[in-house]
């Protein structure tokens, strides 16, 4: 396989089209593409490798997830089985 060179024709995703398309290399850093412009629309980014980004309602799911597990309190992980205790309210007290 040869090296890449700056205006070669790779294949990346483009979040303007929202597709995977010809881009062309526009930077170089470290024999790998650095930067590059979709040949289509002419949006320049920085190379995914062919990776959409995760969309927000993923990343809204990811956190979600961790914050149901920051809740758990370690009693209720344990291989007991126990339930941990309800949590009630304050009461206003004198």
């Amino acid at each position: 396989m040869r090296e890449l060179q700056l205006g070669d024709i790779i294949d990346d995703y483009c979040i303007k089209c929202k597709r995977l398309t010809n881009h062309s290399v526009v930077s170089i850093l470290n024999a790998q593409p650095a930067k590059v412009r979709c040949r289509t629309c002419y949006h320049e980014h920085d190379y995914r490798h062919e990776q959409p980004p995760p969309s927000r309602r993923d990343l809204k799911k990811q956190a979600l997830f961790r914050e149901v597990l920051s809740t758990i309190a370690p009693e209720a992980t344990s291989a007991e089985g126990k339930k941990p205790r309800a949590r009630g309210k304050k009461s206003a007290g004198p």
